[in-house]
């Protein structure tokens, strides 16, 4: 046995793991879970029609904001990164894609508007009734649940429900009577739109029902392909569409009246409608697969998913889906709003990645050409450098399957990258290279270090270093013959240089895990170059420049233009995960150490130094600690590594309570693809991974009463607290199946093991 498991088995005094009787689970937790919370700032996260980890994301688009506006960036756009805002009261149609709730935005594909009375094909001005096809609606005649939505469009008095399975859409239309009943399909229309973000579309009218097509954009992934399939349960009367687009050459197409009932649509902007006779409370049913292969790929999924018109049933299959997925933890709570907030969560962080190839395993590649997943299902949207931190070791600990395929989808885009880099921020075949670091090393290093894969290790290990090499990469080049990145050179320059050297501590417990002892040592070497941009003057990580001094203006408290991205010197300068000991000792100490977080939450941050940025406002801000944003994220449990563990306890505690809620604006932050809701899970159920690539948790302080926890290896953990209450938020005594833990740490072999962990809690701290 290894000397690192022989400590961990030390650490746990050789417990023993009794045989617990796992309880059966209540298969209704879909009451609990509330998709309208979202940011106030950012939209919500997908109110109703998506599966887990669905590929169709099918919901209202509350608004139609432009990234631009007259020749600078329209600040609007930005509160519908999401498409969705609860504070409004229209609604501009249907798309079935959307991120969940990203500082960047895409997507808002394939839009979906009905109508009665005269035709309107522009969008209109949500301020201005009846100016263009949206809609007013109103909360009082919205339902959202997975898998299920419903609003009734006041404008036209049609009633919208919508459902979805993995690739499939589907809609159900109650209209009142009518000769001019019709359904828009808005083909322009995007999340972040700009006049040259669509650069094709493409739609065959196959017969009276049937359509097929697909439309290319530019945008955060510049060569972006969604194929389509819409089939109606009625035929429609007519149809035609209008190009938007300037028609400089249109060929001997000329000899055609295109707009009107001609089955080939073809051009850069276009918008389609479809016309019905409809009777006092006919439905009108619609079905939209999607593919990222083919129109014949969409129309095979549609045809695999829902081979019928029985929407109920397809609703009934998606909340089991939801079902089967939430009651992996059951949890009892102090409140019943507490119950909302933690399987609102838990909703949030089961939505991406998100299922990217079709049912017969073909996907699209970052190569665009079309692939074939073998012994893997293919995953996209990965929000790295959010995510690594607590949602994919979420996923090793609730979903080590999933995470596994996604490890191995992140191995596919290496080896079709002409970089051969892992993903840093991708999409639907695309890589936008969004924020900083190569953090697919980490989601990788963890799960091997866990062993929830069986990815090949030296395969992972030779795609991890190909990513930490190239040299033209964000200021990698110079990290690697520095030892970190100067600010003269790339902006943001400590911020990488911090993440860099994380990385590459990944990278060495690959190494480790291989036997390369030569690998092993030169990244634990590169590791170590946090400290090249520690400055001991000033006791804070600070830029330096590429002669090897500091650069003389610096302010610690401010946000822009200091070395570090969506942060401040003050949060992000504590990010040294892999080696915390030594970094307090680098900043003088427990003591200092614990004063120095002390500051951070008690300091009042003045506006002027968040103003320039976007993903920081008030209110995810406490003190100057800024939970609002990912990089701090590990802030709150690192006084366990100092005397005043408690004080952890204290601090997660007061931001599951003020941070998080079961109300509409019940997130404080971009959810950022569900690492914010993978916070609170951990945080709830009493531990966080600080050090992401390691077995070890630290401890918190539980927010739940209990939880059962049926684990994917057929265990169960069960986590208990003792004395739980509102008040009571300090750790009095920690135990594991009844033997006392002396320490505040956890590790992932034990509790994977099955077995009950006790919170004792009380109102006093244990010195």
């Amino acid at each position: 046995m290894s000397l690192h498991r022989l400590l961990v088995l030390y650490s746990f005094f050789c417990i023993g793991f009794p045989q617990l009787v796992a309880q059966t689970a209540p298969n209704n937790y879909v009451q609990f879970v509330n998709p309208m919370i979202g940011t106030k700032r950012m939209g919500h996260t997908f109110p109703g029609a998506t599966v887990p980890f669905g590929s169709v994301q099918l919901s209202p688009d509350t608004n139609y904001e432009p990234y631009s506006k007259g020749n600078g960036y329209n600040p609007d756009t930005y509160k519908y990164c999401a498409g969705y805002q609860y504070e409004d009261s229209t609604i501009f149609g249907f798309s079935h894609t959307h991120f969940s709730g990203t500082g960047h935005s895409d997507l808002g594909d394939i839009l979906v508007m009905p109508g009665t009375g005269a035709l309107m094909l522009e969008p209109g001005v949500d301020t201005i009734p009846g100016s263009g096809y949206h809609s007013g609606f109103s909360h009082k005649n919205e339902i959202a649940q997975p898998a299920y939505y419903k609003v009734h469009l006041d404008d036209c008095n049609v009633t919208a429900e919508l459902t979805a399975t993995e690739r499939v859409g589907f809609h159900r239309y109650t209209f009142p009577a009518s000769d001019s009943a019709y359904i828009l399909l808005d083909l322009m229309y995007n999340i972040y739109d700009h006049e040259d973000k669509n650069t094709w579309v493409f739609v065959r009218v196959l017969n009276d029902s049937t359509l097929t097509g697909y439309r290319q954009t530019q945008g955060w992934g510049r060569t972006r392909l969604v194929h389509f399939a819409i089939r109606f349960s009625k035929s429609f009367e007519s149809y035609g569409h209008k190009k938007y687009d300037p028609k400089i050459y249109n060929g001997f197409y000329r000899k055609f009246n295109e707009e009107e009932n001609f089955p080939e649509m073809a051009g850069r902007d276009i918008r389609a409608y479809f016309k019905f006779k409809t009777a006092d409370k006919e439905q009108i049913m619609m079905k939209v697969g999607l593919s990222s292969v083919s129109p014949l790929g969409a129309l095979n999924n549609l045809d695999h998913e829902i081979p019928h018109w029985n929407f109920d049933k397809i609703v009934q299959e998606g909340q089991a889906k939801w079902n089967k997925e939430l009651g992996k933890i059951e949890v009892e709570t102090i409140t019943p709003e507490d119950k909302v907030t933690f399987y609102t969560a838990l909703y949030h962080s089961l939505l991406t990645p998100i299922l990217y190839e079709d049912v017969d395993g073909r996907y699209r590649g970052l190569d665009q050409e079309i692939h074939q997943s073998k012994g893997f299902t293919n995953y996209s949207i990965f929000s790295l450098w959010d995510t690594y931190r607590a949602l994919h070791p979420f996923f090793n600990f609730i979903q080590p399957s999933r995470n596994n395929d996604m490890i191995y989808s992140m191995l596919a885009h290496q080896k079709q990258s002409v970089h051969g880099m892992l993903p840093i921020w991708s999409h639907y075949a695309n890589e936008n290279w969004c924020m900083i670091g190569y953090h697919a090393v980490s989601v990788i290093a963890d799960a091997i270090v866990k062993e929830t894969t069986n990815v090949d290790k030296q395969r992972a290990l030779e795609a991890c270093i190909a990513t930490s090499n190239v040299p033209y990469f964000d200021g990698l080049g110079e990290y690697i013959q520095k030892g970190y990145v100067p600010e003269d050179k790339s902006s943001n320059s400590v911020s990488k240089t911090l993440e860099y050297a994380y990385n590459d501590w990944c990278i060495s417990q690959i190494a480790s895990r291989t036997n390369d002892l030569e690998a092993f040592e030169q990244y634990q070497q590169r590791a170590n170059n946090y400290k090249a941009v520690y400055d001991p003057k000033s006791a804070y990580m600070r830029p330096k420049l590429s002669d090897g001094t500091f650069r003389e203006a610096f302010d610690p408290l401010d946000t822009h233009g200091q070395g570090f991205i969506e942060g401040n010197a003050l949060n992000y300068g504590l990010y040294v995960p892999h080696n915390i000991p030594e970094m307090i000792s680098m900043m003088g100490g427990k003591k200092k150490f614990a004063e120095h977080l002390d500051y951070i939450f008690n300091v009042a941050l003045d506006d002027k130094y968040i103003e320039k940025n976007e993903d920081i406002t008030r209110d995810g801000i406490i003190g100057a600690y800024v939970h609002g944003n990912e990089p701090g994220h590990h802030i709150p449990y690192l006084y366990n590594y100092t005397d005043q563990y408690w004080k952890t306890q204290e601090r997660v505690r007061m931001i599951n309570r003020t941070m998080y809620s079961h109300k509409e604006d019940g997130l404080c932050g971009n959810d950022d693809a569900g690492q914010m809701s993978a916070w609170y899970l951990f945080s709830a159920l009493g531990f966080y991974p600080v050090l992401p690539g390691s077995e070890e948790y630290t401890v918190g302080s539980p927010s739940i009463k209990s939880a059962t926890i049926h684990l994917e290896n057929g265990k169960t953990l069960y986590i208990k607290t003792k004395n739980q209450s509102a008040e009571n938020v300090y750790v009095q005594k920690l135990t594991w199946n009844g033997g006392e833990i002396k320490s505040y740490k956890l590790f992932h072999r034990f509790l994977m093991g099955g077995g009950e962990l006790v919170f004792e809690m009380g109102k006093r701290k244990k010195e």
